[in-house]
């Protein structure tokens, strides 16, 4: 019954491997959620919105005044990018509606959209919904780390091209696109004329480099729609609160589409972000080091376990080849896991169109307590026989 442009679409890989996750009983090492809450302040914060009758009816469909004003006074305080709370910001059911309401206000049916393979799954969707054609440009592993080829990127770009999709710092594999590849990226839409979309919902967990968010580079502030979230800063992400920024048109833009999923989303919770965005520096130097230590942690314990190991420059996730381990088929390796050694991956195999690029790659998110990783890590160890 699904029309042709979902057919390829059925039940994302998350839930899938959340399940079984849920079956066996295995550490979740999957999808990407913290498994401790955030600040308990912001959560006090919500519970006095709700008693105090604040957002608890349809709020104002681009969001509260407050949480617009914090978010811009966070690119503001962050990068130094000036928006106007009135006309050029955006509130969002999450990053995950910002994307689509962007592609299907942006794109024409017919428009090419280059995103950066592998991608998270609801891009693929995204496009389709729109009518696009998805153009995939690898990322390929190399010395460590994974990396984008700025002349395939080029070559990709086609009279059809409409925009890029940007994810930086990129899920799955964990890369932070430099300062320099950024401005590449940012000459060639200038040059070709092209939108760009950023996915930015990572920006605060950057352990290697630094976020530049590619509205700052020149010419690119017209052109571009910045797409964040709280969830992944604040650890909440099941309050599905996101934002947009970008010129009066594009979030207009932006907006006429939103208003059709949604409407509006999350009162309460609107008016706890606003404040957990003016939450001091330490607090984001608080959540990168800890997560510093899980990545090192994981990633340590995946090394000693046989995995090669990709370090990630930024994200919840590592990736890694199992190939040293003697297998080649990341989805037949992460359905046996849970069996084998009691935890949960994901095969990136899914968030690729060229699926064999994917193949023997496997990704594990590093955004659970310590204890739940050295758990994980003794478990890999144990099935490989090195611990």
């Amino acid at each position: 019954m699904l029309n042709r442009r979902l057919a390829e679409f059925g039940t994302t890989i998350f839930a899938e491997m959340s399940a079984l996750a849920a079956r066996t009983g295995a550490i979740n090492l999957g999808q990407g959620f913290p498994d401790t809450d955030g600040p308990e302040e912001i959560r006090e914060a919500a519970v006095r919105a709700l008693r105090d009758g604040r957002g608890n009816q349809y709020p104002p469909g681009p969001g509260i005044p407050e949480l617009r004003e914090a978010v811009a006074e966070h690119q503001l305080r962050f990068y130094g990018l000036r928006y106007d709370p009135d006309t050029e910001v955006l509130v969002t059911a999450g990053a995950t509606e910002a994307i689509a309401a962007s592609l299907l206000a942006l794109v024409e049916p017919g428009d090419e959209v280059i995103a950066l393979e592998p991608y998270y799954d609801s891009y693929a969707a995204s496009v389709a919904m729109a009518g696009g054609t998805r153009v995939p440009v690898t990322l390929r592993p190399r010395d460590g780390a994974y990396h984008l080829d700025l002349d395939e990127l080029r070559d990709a770009v086609t009279d059809r091209t409409r925009l890029i999709l940007l994810n930086t710092p990129h899920n799955p594999t964990g890369t932070v696109l430099r300062h320099d590849e950024l401005a590449a990226v940012a000459e060639l839409c200038v040059e070709r004329d092209l939108l760009a979309v950023t996915d930015e919902v990572y920006e605060h967990l950057v352990f290697d480099g630094a976020h530049h968010p590619l509205a700052g580079f020149p010419g690119m502030r017209e052109r571009t729609v910045s797409i964040s979230s709280s969830g992944k800063t604040f650890s909440l992400t099941g309050w599905k609160v996101g934002w947009v920024t970008g010129t009066p048109a594009l979030v207009t833009a932006v907006r006429s589409a939103k208003q059709y999923l949604t409407y509006v989303s999350a009162g309460p919770f609107q008016y706890a972000v606003a404040e957990a965005l003016a939450l001091p520096d330490s607090y984001y130097t608080a959540l990168r080091e800890g997560l510093r230590t899980r990545r090192d942690l994981l990633a340590g314990g995946l090394r000693e376990a046989g995995f090669k190991v990709f370090d990630p420059a930024g994200t919840y996730f590592i990736t890694t080849d199992i190939r040293p381990l003697g297998a080649d088929d990341g989805v037949a390796f992460c359905l046996a896991l849970p069996e084998r050694a009691g935890v949960v991956a994901v095969p990136t195999q899914v968030f690729y169109d060229h699926a064999a690029e994917g193949a023997p790659y496997v990704r594990f998110a590093f955004c659970k307590q310590e204890s739940v990783l050295a758990d994980a890590v003794r478990r890999l160890r144990g099935a490989a026989g090195t611990g």
